[in-house]
């Protein structure tokens, strides 16, 4: 692959990312500690300001006087409502849309289950009336919105904007749902994996602001993953990456649908954790409260009622739980070996409840596994943004295409 250059044009426009994510990152900062930062002129990050001013997009917000003797320092930040994105997430079970402002903050979310069993173009349907009832009851004006990020299950072709063969989406075989939903809405679209937008959600508003390397971990329905690696999100060769759910565990382990066996996400799923719980309640445990509920019906112990009861302390819940845990820690180890990131995000809807009992986990894994433990402890967290990472991460998806310093900025087309 050759290496080629750049132009002047192309690097002004990522100065001027380099500068708006600074000021995004900080709570306040100056202009002179924007230089520093960053490297770039004093006069090179005085004209970038003046003009994002004139935007509207950063705001001057009082003056810090803590500097000596020197003169005062005007304090810029992003100016919240200069802007909005929409974020739109498409579980196989659930719908959910956001309007969130330049800081990543919803202001509205609503929920609603996603029609099961459809063709892509009822689905389609079901987004844009979702969205379009969420911009109303935003009361936004179309020209405030800066476009829609749809999080959703991948693989996908990222240069196409094609969903492809989604694992729990019978029949969508390359489906154009990027060009569909933009027509749909009649707003710019941006679509990603939704572990990958809720890494970006992650970046932009949660555990990995500020942060050059981490990793988030989505466990929900599936196991999906996100990396960010020198403050870019790395995407890989087919812009798939970070597929850490199919990472395999046990060489003769169940069959996954990916066609290797053993993947972590057959071993954690919810369908999994909840065998496991019906196989060690038929050896008829008499310390558990699962017993008498499961002995009247078992298609009442789903996946949420082994959480909470592990949440509770039961002895029985908690060590499948604490078993899945261990599964998850295991695979972490191996992407922190591979990839030396600095810290660790745990997320999505299936350690709700046991959320503590995953970072525990992976957090003694860590800092007792890894090479580099000897240097540095890697940093274990539970998302912030909680089961909304990936409609925050969705809305992210279109700030941080607007206005994050990406690296391709500088590539030739």
């Amino acid at each position: 692959m050759r290496q080629s250059g750049t132009n002047l044009p192309k690097v002004g426009r990522y100065n001027r990312a380099v500068v708006l994510d600074r000021i995004q990152l900080a709570d306040g900062i100056s202009r002179q500690e924007i230089a520093q930062h960053t490297g770039l002129t004093a006069q090179t990050v005085s004209g970038i300001v003046r003009k994002l001013l004139d935007e509207g997009i950063v705001r001057e917000d009082g003056v810090d006087r803590s500097g000596g003797g020197g003169r005062p320092r005007t304090r810029l930040r992003i100016n919240p409502g200069a802007g909005n994105a929409v974020g739109l997430h498409f579980d196989p079970a659930e719908l959910t849309c956001a309007v969130v402002d330049l800081l990543g903050r919803p202001l509205i979310t609503q929920r609603r289950p996603a029609p099961l069993g459809t063709a892509p173009a009822d689905v389609v349907a079901a987004m844009a009336d979702l969205v379009r009832d969420v911009l109303a009851e935003a009361d936004l004006p179309r020209s405030r919105v800066l476009g829609l990020g749809l999080a959703c299950p991948g693989p996908i072709d990222q240069e196409l904007g094609f969903v492809v063969e989604p694992p729990r989406l019978v029949g969508w075989n390359r489906v154009p749902l990027q060009r569909m939903l933009c027509e749909a809405t009649g707003l710019p679209v941006t679509i990603d994996n939704d572990a990958t937008a809720a890494a970006i959600g992650e970046r932009w508003a949660g555990a990995g602001r500020g942060v050059a390397n981490f990793a988030y971990f989505c466990i929900g329905t599936g196991v999906g993953g996100g990396l960010v690696l020198n403050h870019q999100v790395y995407r890989g060769g087919s812009l798939n990456a970070a597929e850490f759910g199919h990472t395999s565990v046990l060489e003769d382990g169940p069959q996954c649908y990916c066609g290797n066996r053993g993947c972590l996400e057959t071993l954690v799923s919810p369908e999994a954790i909840v065998a496991e719980t019906y196989r060690r309640l038929q050896q008829q445990p008499t310390d558990t409260v699962l017993l008498e509920p499961f002995r009247r019906d078992p298609d009442m112990l789903n996946h949420a009622v082994v959480r909470v009861a592990a949440a509770d302390g039961d002895p029985v819940a908690a060590a499948v739980i604490d078993e899945a845990a261990q599964r998850v820690a295991s695979v972490v180890v191996n992407v922190v070996n591979v990839t030396d990131v600095d810290l660790i995000v745990l997320g999505g809807r299936g350690i709700r409840h046991v959320e503590q009992r995953y970072v525990d986990a992976v957090a003694t894994a860590v800092s007792t596994r890894p090479l580099s433990r000897h240097i540095r402890v890697v940093e274990v967290t539970h998302s912030p943004l909680g089961p909304d990472a990936a409609v925050v991460g969705g809305a992210a998806l279109v700030l941080h295409h607007i206005f994050s310093p990406q690296l391709s900025v500088l590539l030739p087309n």
